[in-house]
């Protein structure tokens, strides 16, 4: 067990993984005499693609797909004529993390894969060259980009005007690329919070009773954080604070074609119940996956490259039997018979103490008072009276 406990940590599970998967393997293995390799990966198998919210339920497996626009969100209320919502994908990762390339790869995506009409905001204005990538990027994937100008060269400017062009010239989907720093970084926090207020406010449906544009919270449709597979625990500290401050609905994850396994992944999705939507997979444009939970875990635990390729659902079904014994030997368990009151417990049904010192009994010991009746205690003070009146009358 100690060895499993070392190998989970270092795979940057986490803590609380680590010990669900302990806790777990414990009450697997009692009254067993066998909790051989096989057992451990079909229990491990089980118990990560839980953390990350797998089910078999294809409902619940859509939170790991991409959120678009529908006719139900309405529509911009300066934008009327407008025939069909638009799509806005805000993206934030620290530098280094492929959150520029990543954009880039998914305006391919969805220009091939729907059809659609993209737009690149470059909205990253304090990183050198940053603006030029992503134009480049748009270059590659034969998409627009809308960049900073003398007049709009900040942030929060350069998004306005991205949103005032996406709306009027009938974009369907928004990417917004955002300044990459560390999650510890208060002006950054403030400024991304800031664009966030402005696509809301641009994006409103409705007034208020004052005739104010009412802020229209379910825009973005998507935050999405980029993580390197390889950035271990840092990961799930910069995502923690960008969940409180910014509001994260999901990760993607790049990188996946080095030796990284990606295992802070798992944390991070636990932790703060956020679903992996996409995967980098390598350099180029068309190397960017959605995110298969089974075809993730079974990669991370080397299950399946074998020669059985049904090795997954094997250990899925070794994983139920091993539960449904366990629950069994449960069963089977006899009660313990309760003690009656007045053997040793007192009225309440608990068993009481009372400490003896030097004077009373000598040697320190615990006594036990039993109910309704005369106690040890009790006794002992009596026979030290006896023995005082026979000395008396020796005398």
């Amino acid at each position: 067990m100690d060895n499993l406990e070392d190998t989970l940590l270092q795979a940057d599970l986490g803590m609380a993984t680590t010990d669900d998967v302990l806790e777990e393997a414990r009450t697997l293995r009692e009254g067993t005499k066998i909790f051989g390799r096989e057992d451990v990966k079909a229990l491990l198998r089980g118990k990560l693609l839980e953390a990350l919210g797998a089910s078999d339920s294809d409902e619940d497996n859509k939170k790991f797909a991409l959120r678009f626009a529908t006719e139900k969100d309405g529509l911009p209320i300066r934008d009327r004529a407008r025939k069909t919502p638009l799509t806005i994908h805000f993206i934030m990762g620290a530098n280094g993390m492929g959150k520029t390339t990543t954009i880039g790869k998914l305006a391919h995506r969805l220009k091939t894969e729907t059809g659609q009409k993209i737009l690149l905001a470059a909205c990253d204005t304090f990183r050198a060259g940053a603006v030029a990538q992503l134009e480049q990027w748009g270059e590659r994937a034969e998409v627009d980009c809308f960049s900073p100008t003398e007049t709009t060269n900040g942030p929060s400017a350069v998004l306005y005007g991205a949103l005032d062009k996406a709306i009027k010239e009938d974009y369907d989907v928004l990417l917004v690329d955002t300044s990459g720093r560390l999650s510890n970084n208060d002006a950054l926090t403030r400024e991304l919070e800031k664009m966030k207020r402005v696509i809301q406010k641009r994006m409103s449906v409705e007034f208020d009773e004052t005739i104010k544009p009412v802020p229209n919270l379910d825009t973005p449709h998507e935050t999405l954080l980029v993580i390197d597979a390889a950035q271990g625990r840092m990961a799930l500290d910069s995502a923690k604070q960008w969940d409180q401050e910014v509001g994260l609905t999901g990760l993607i994850l790049t990188k996946l074609d080095g030796s990284a396994k990606g295992g802070s992944v798992v944390a991070v999705s636990r932790e703060l119940d956020l679903p992996v939507k996409l995967i980098g997979v390598g350099e180029g444009i068309e190397d960017l996956r959605d995110f298969e939970p089974e075809s993730f875990i079974d990669s991370l635990l080397g299950i399946g490259l074998g020669s059985s390729k049904d090795e997954g659902k094997e250990l899925a079904l070794r994983l139920s039997e091993m539960r449904k014994e366990r629950n069994a030997r449960a069963k089977t368990v006899t009660k313990t018979t309760p003690i009656k009151v007045g053997e040793g417990v007192n009225p309440a049904g608990q068993l009481s103490f009372n400490p003896m010192d030097d004077e009373q009994g000598g040697n320190g010991s615990m006594q036990l008072i039993t109910a309704g009746g005369d106690s040890t205690r009790g006794s002992s003070s009596k026979n030290k009276s006896k023995k005082k009146k026979k000395k008396k009358n020796k005398r």
